[in-house]
């Protein structure tokens, strides 16, 4: 199976359109686990692509003898991540271009293309000098809010990131980063390729995801108010009912982002 826009095909005509794709070069962001991730240019336009050509039987074992999950062996999650995103209106990437060919699951080859998202910068670097320079309470709360609203559609509908930190939402830069207010903020979703998908989403993974998004956002500055309104909106319950109905989950959330935190810092802090 291959999807890709008309034009693409008509410019490579006669020739092996996966191959094309797979000899592709351009700036290079990841290239381990049978996965290569990169930028590149076409007609004067850039797109990112990510081409998965197998792991290998030895690194699938490897993988299950330890009791651990392998590394995603195709880019069709991705692809199906995607189009349940533009279901439930959530802002993700765009899609370009879908390939994947072979039997074998450890030497299947695939890829996939999309448009890149720019201007844009990630929440990560965005909200970096918030502890000491705390943007207009406008906008941050209107920050809140969003990601309370997306995080609340995806988890209502069985969906969960799996490494949902601020660093994978990207905020559009078109209006000028003066002029965001809560009419115009737009956040995409990025790097899909572990969502997971369920009729009902298990406490769990709902764990595992605001407790990522939760530790990303432990050093910029928010305040007790700031993480109310998140849970009043996420929730969609008055406070003192979010707080008192769901007040194991903000506990075990309070611990794992702690735990992660300290992880993170025995890892890249060791001398502070």
């Amino acid at each position: 199976m291959i999807v890709l826009p008309r034009s693409w095909q008509q410019q490579w005509h006669g020739r092996d359109y996966f191959e094309v794709v797979l000899g592709l070069e351009g700036e290079e962001y990841r290239n381990m686990d049978g996965r290569r991730t990169f930028r590149f240019e076409k007609d004067g336009r850039g797109y990112f692509a990510k081409v998965y050509t197998g792991l290998g039987w030895k690194r699938i074992f490897k993988s299950l003898l330890a009791f651990k999950r392998p590394p995603v062996l195709t880019a069709a999650n991705e692809w199906r991540a995607i189009r349940r995103l533009e279901e439930l209106n959530v802002d993700t990437m765009t899609l370009v271009g879908y390939g994947e060919q072979g039997s074998d699951p450890a030497h299947r080859q695939s890829f996939i293309i999309t448009e890149e998202l720019t201007p844009t910068e990630s929440l990560e670097y965005f909200c970096r000098n918030w502890g000491s320079d705390p943007p207009p309470v406008t906008l941050k709360r209107a920050l809140i809010d969003k990601l309370a609203q997306i995080s609340k559609q995806l988890h209502d509908h069985g969906v969960n990131h799996r490494d949902y930190y601020l660093c994978h939402f990207l905020l559009d830069l078109t209006v000028g980063r003066e002029n965001l207010c809560s009419d115009n903020l737009t956040l995409y979703l990025i790097d899909l390729h572990r969502v997971q998908f369920r009729r009902r989403l298990p406490q769990r993974w709902r764990l595992k995801d605001l407790a990522a998004l939760y530790f990303s956002s432990m050093e910029i500055g928010l305040t007790r108010r700031d993480l109310y309104r998140f849970i009043a909106i996420y929730t969609g319950k008055p406070l003192r009912h979010a707080l008192q109905e769901h007040a194991a989950l903000w506990q075990q959330i309070e611990r794992r982002s702690a735990q992660l935190m300290e992880r993170y810092n025995r890892k890249y802090r060791p001398n502070d």
